[in-house]
């Protein structure tokens, strides 16, 4: 049995600290802020409650998996998933609507061949069909296992069949999201449809590679559900199940570094009230790669790697909106509506520039979940867009939040008329609050881990070169998004149970 120490108590470093625990492991969490889930939380005021972080989950087998694997009591037995149906409704440019239904190729052809004309689902499910050839290539080696040594190989492969395009007297195949849009689906609207789920991961379409195409086929074909009483509810419950396995957790205890003793991590130095005090351990678990190579004093922890984007603070941001309601939902309402941009170039360089973008592409929660809401004649709402973080732009600067939130309120206005009246009070959640909840740089939000791209698409590594020590989360591989940090936990258990062999789950 090990001494196993824990940086921080987001979703996946409880996730690997759970697995662990069943294996037999002493395992002890250090978080800083007095509470766990990450950038998973809720805010709550006045009896409305809101999520302030991811507003539904996809792939929900990865912590229907975690539940198996640590616990008798399957996740259906501590949270309630509920399929959202449509999946979602989305508001165009020119102002056409389609509500796409969820996890149903037959269904979203249709759809789309209702609202945009014919032809246009057929070209969507063609990309459908290519997406899941792209995610059958690249789910093992991009989610599943341990990133390859030789992680050249997933580099500079373009794992997307992209199809032919001729141009000049040139054949040429797509090499970004936003060619696949141009080229193969030739729609702005299906483009703006295809490109949001790369927004909304804080990716540039324009620059990020056409195996991105995988975003949207994660949510069509395995639905995208939510969690009665709010996604918080899921944080609560991997953290009921830490407990159960005899997790410790120590919050409000901030790291300051990690021991090293003959070439191994030996436990962490823990900033104390009346001085810096000691964690022995036998392994540690950290999450954020350039957070944990500051804490191991500035030793280069992946000089041997190479990949992984520029730092957490170039990464963007989001800021979220608390909206609570006067009157009812409509009780035929969409879960979530995509408000796009009525100007996706304004949007694109404005988001290349660093600047917050003047008309922004909107996402609106309304979860229409009485645990969230005083009454039923009132209603909480999230509006979610995608931001620079404050590494690249001041968002503590007067007026800065508010003035963005006033924009984002406007663009929410083209799906729900008459919104602003409606409004009781607002919060504004910024980057400034998810660097205080998480600790990323800037309070930048991660990507999904992507092929191709001479690897800047990809994250470092589980493993480091400090022996004993892993790295958890989104900044690590597999990348950002609940089921990634779920399968990063998954992938450290795995690397530390078993050794350096692990070659990924079954």
């Amino acid at each position: 049995m090990a001494r196993i120490a824990v940086i921080g108590a987001g979703m996946g470093a409880m996730a690997a600290a759970a697995r662990l625990a069943v294996a037999g492991h002493r395992v002890a969490v250090y978080e800083r802020t007095e509470t766990y889930g990450g950038a998973v939380r809720r805010l709550g005021r006045d009896g409305f409650g809101f999520d302030t972080g991811p507003g539904l989950l996809a792939v929900p087998a990865v912590y229907r998996d975690l539940f198996i694997k640590t616990g008798k009591e399957p996740l259906a037995a501590c949270v309630e998933l509920v399929q959202v149906d449509p999946s979602a409704r989305h508001v165009f440019a020119d102002g056409t609507e389609v509500s796409l239904p969820n996890a149903s190729r037959a269904g979203v052809v249709a759809a789309l061949d209702e609202a945009l004309g014919a032809g246009a689902g057929g070209r969507w499910g063609d990309f459908l069909i290519r997406a899941r050839e792209t995610w059958d290539r690249t789910r093992r080696p991009l989610l599943e296992e341990p990133l390859w040594p030789n992680w050249q190989v997933l580099a500079e492969r373009e794992p997307y069949p992209a199809v032919p395009h001729k141009r000049l007297l040139r054949t040429r195949r797509a090499g970004t999201l936003a060619e696949v849009g141009a080229w193969e689906l030739r729609d702005p609207r299906l483009v703006a449809l295809l490109e949001s789920h790369a927004l909304a991961y804080g990716l540039d379409p324009g620059t990020a590679p056409a195996n991105a195409a995988v975003l949207p086929y994660m949510e069509h074909a395995f639905g995208t559900w939510y969690v009665r009483g709010g996604m918080r509810e899921l944080a609560r419950a991997v953290y009921e199940r830490c407990l159960a396995r005899k997790v410790e957790f120590h919050f409000g205890v901030e790291v300051t570094g990690i021991l090293e003793k003959d070439g191994r991590a030996a436990g962490l130095e823990l900033a104390g009230a009346e001085g810096p005090t000691v964690a022995e351990a036998d392994l540690v678990v950290g999450t954020g790669p350039w957070r944990l190579s500051e804490l191991a004093h500035g030793r280069e922890l992946y000089a041997a790697e190479g990949v992984g984007p520029a730092r957490e603070g170039m990464s963007p941001g989001r800021v979220v909106v608390c909206l609570a309601l006067s009157g009812a939902r409509d009780a035929d309402a969409a879960h979530r509506t995509v408000v796009h941009t009525p100007d996706r170039q304004a949007e694109l360089a404005a988001f290349g520039r660093g600047e917050p973008a003047a008309r922004p592409t909107v996402v609106l929660d309304r979860p229409g979940d009485p645990a969230l809401r005083p009454d039923d004649a009132h209603e909480s709402m999230v509006l979610t867009a995608t931001v620079p973080s404050q590494a690249r732009y001041d968002w503590e600067a007067a007026g800065a939040a508010d003035t963005f939130a006033d924009r984002m309120v406007a663009a929410a206005e083209r799906a729900l008329p008459g919104l602003r009246e409606r409004v009781l009070w607002r919060e504004v959640r910024t980057p400034v609050h998810t660097k205080l909840e998480t600790g990323a740089e800037g309070g930048a939000v991660p990507a999904p881990a992507l092929a191709a791209a001479e690897g800047s698409f990809l994250r470092p590594s589980n493993s480091t070169g400090l022996a004993g020590l892993f790295t958890v989360g989104g900044w690590s591989h597999p990348g950002g998004g609940l089921p990634h940090a779920g399968m990063s936990g998954a992938l450290v258990a795995g690397l530390i149970v078993e050794g350096p062999d692990f070659q990924g789950s079954q």
